[in-house]
């Protein structure tokens, strides 16, 4: 590899030099430099950053001045294969050298490999197909779109959900605080209370009294909800979902951004028995894990009138399924293969919530979760004080809400890496009150 700090030769062309003095060293700078540029010049959408981050390898990362951290959140469950996999890295590097976007108005190998990729893992009947986005809320936002199509005026979504912060997206998610500012969102989604067969009958059986059999267009479903905390649905709850939308004609769209590609030891959450019981959806969503780090989502469409909701020119996107994004996903899927992780997060998830839940700690109270998508359970609000103290131990994990902490590692976490963390909580002080004012 050249070295980028190197000065450049006579030979070089003097018209490119003012492109290349623009070209930012990745790790020039301390932290506290480039946290005052960022401050200065990124929207405050997020707030000031913890740490600046400038390189991964594996499951690790560094920040600016150089401490390591090693990272169980995986980018919000997206670095699917950790940080700079050679394959994942070879195979971007190798689709960019030889085709880097076209538009839609054409296809590409590694596109139409990747839609046929994905409805084999997916499990999808014949007459099944396949949109590209760029991201999560993206392909709930055309989902919605699909929603819409069938001509009925109501949509269904869950207590506790989170589908994006695009206005389609925004308006399948329950929060008030993220809604509240963007209203009026788009109208006819209801929230129903999480995990509740008797709430879930009514809303059917009404839909039955009332007009039509039935005015519901579609019912959007998390199997696991990530943003309330790491809740998996009730066994049972999504079967029965599934028969009340098939007997009213409703869509039942399973919305797989965090849950899909492996983070759970199956392909997708839906796939597992405690979960899904078989069901068969109509759409499925999906994105972060899917480019492991490249930025791709996507829709699978179930069966000829799934995939035939959105017809020509009523949908579209300039980058989605562009043939690198492709080629990460693609890549992605195949080192999942090769390379066994779907046993292996189901093992290395296993082994992690027993060790967490064996520590013993009286601020924790319990671990939850499938596979790599897990939450701590504490017994005080106080996840925001443990999550400082991790990231100053030198562990990324998320306060997901007071009382629980998030951990989507990467897909290829070792056991040694679990008990490295394991060791750090079972050193976390005895009693909220030993957390430190600015902490609590």
């Amino acid at each position: 590899m050249s070295d980028q700090n190197a000065a450049p030769s006579a030979a070089v062309d003097t018209a490119a030099q003012p492109a290349a003095q623009t070209v930012v060293q990745p790790a020039a700078g301390s932290a506290a430099e480039w946290t005052q540029r960022y401050t200065g010049a990124v929207m405050d959408t997020f707030g000031p950053p913890q740490r600046v981050l400038v390189r991964g390898e594996g499951a690790y990362v560094w920040d600016a001045d150089g401490k390591r951290y090693l990272d169980l959140l995986a980018g919000i469950a997206v670095n699917a294969l950790g940080h700079a996999h050679p394959t994942l890295t070879a195979a971007i590097s190798a689709q960019l050298g030889t085709l880097g976007h076209v538009s839609n108005f054409f296809g590409t190998p590694t596109q139409i490999a990747l839609a046929e990729r994905l409805l084999e893992l997916s499990r999808a009947p014949q007459g099944s197909r396949v949109f590209f986005t760029n991201s999560g809320t993206e392909a709930n936002e055309a989902a919605f779109k699909m929603a819409r199509r069938t001509g009925r005026p109501r949509i269904l979504a869950l207590e506790g959900s989170f589908h994006g912060r695009t206005m389609g997206a925004l308006a399948l998610t329950s929060k008030a605080a993220y809604r509240e500012p963007f209203e009026p969102l788009p109208g006819g989604v209801e929230f129903l209370p999480f995990g509740d067969l008797d709430a879930l009958e009514a809303v059917f059986a009404g839909a039955v009294d009332g007009a039509a059999t039935s005015d519901i267009a579609a019912f959007f479903i998390e199997p696991i909800q990530g943003e309330a905390g790491v809740r998996s649905l009730p066994a049972g709850y999504l079967a029965r979902v599934r028969e009340l939308t098939r007997a009213h004609g409703t869509l039942l769209i399973l919305d797989e951004v965090q849950t899909g590609m492996g983070r759970t030891g199956a392909w997708m959450a839906h796939h597992l028995p405690q979960i899904g019981g078989g069901v068969v959806p109509d759409v499925v969503t999906l994105a972060k894990g899917l480019g492991g780090g490249f930025p791709i989502g996507a829709v699978v469409a179930y069966g000829d009138r799934a995939a035939t909701l959105l017809g020509r020119g009523q949908h579209g996107t300039t980058f989605g399924g562009n043939p690198v994004a492709a080629a990460a996903a693609l890549a992605t899927i195949g080192v999942i293969e090769r390379d066994g992780l779907l046993a292996s997060v189901r093992e290395t998830g296993s082994y992690l919530r027993e060790q967490v839940d064996a520590v013993g700690h009286p601020l924790i109270a319990a671990a939850r979760g499938e596979g790599l998508l897990i939450a701590i359970e504490l017994t005080a609000p106080v996840a925001p004080a443990v999550a400082t103290r991790a990231l100053e131990a030198g562990f990324i994990v998320n306060p997901v809400n007071p009382t629980a902490i998030r951990l989507a590692p990467p897909l290829i976490l070792t056991r040694d890496q679990v008990d490295d963390f394991v060791a750090f909580l079972a050193d976390l002080p005895t009693t909220a009150a030993d957390l430190t004012p600015a902490e609590a």
